[in-house]
């Protein structure tokens, strides 16, 4: 008779929150209006690391039954595949986008309900990038460039938080130990 394991399997957080995290950081760099000049260096990244890389952490996430993970890296694997295509084809009116952008931003902010328990990089995550998606969605709907500006310097804390989220998990399996992410916000 012969005995079956479970063999180990990767964690695919990591790979979403860091496809995330790189694709939003470059492009928050613009928005906040560091640089003028090459937006365009953000489609492939859009397309294959905050986007495809994205789509696949989600269908991992599934498959580990993980609903949270799955519906957050799989909706926004499809916002960055949303993002180059919109782009590619040439963009669309800037109230189009903004309308786009709060969705999404009520989309996180009630993702975001969902981090109370978990631990405290998660949660800085959410919590920014839903402040983001607002600041970005409303700077666009009534055209101030203030606004704008300000959601790409919160969306460059969000990558910030992601990132650190994302590897210091992978830095502490490569460790042995527990990675420093923080107590859950509710316990």
């Amino acid at each position: 008779m012969s005995v079956m394991t479970e063999q180990k399997r990767a964690n695919p957080a990591p790979l979403g929150l860091s496809g995330f995290a790189l694709t939003t950081l470059i492009l928050s760099i613009y928005n906040a209006g560091l640089l003028t000049q090459g937006v365009s260096a953000v489609m492939g990244l859009a397309a294959f690391y905050g986007g495809l890389a994205q789509l696949l952490a989600g269908i991992l996430e599934w498959r580990a039954g993980n609903t949270f993970g799955y519906v957050a890296f799989f909706t926004y694997g499809a916002f960055w595949e949303w993002y180059f295509l919109t782009s590619l084809l040439g963009g669309a009116a800037p109230q189009g986008i903004g309308i786009v952008l709060i969705a999404f931003g009520i989309f996180t902010l009630v993702m975001w309900f969902g981090t109370f328990k978990s631990n405290l990089g998660l949660f800085m995550t959410f919590l920014l990038l839903w402040i983001t998606f607002f600041l970005l969605g409303i700077g666009l709907m009534i055209s101030n460039t203030a606004l704008v500006h300000a959601g790409g310097y919160v969306g460059i804390l969000t990558a910030i938080a992601a990132w650190y989220t994302g590897l210091a998990t992978v830095v502490a399996e490569a460790l042995g130990t527990s990675p420093p992410l923080g107590r859950p916000v509710l316990h």
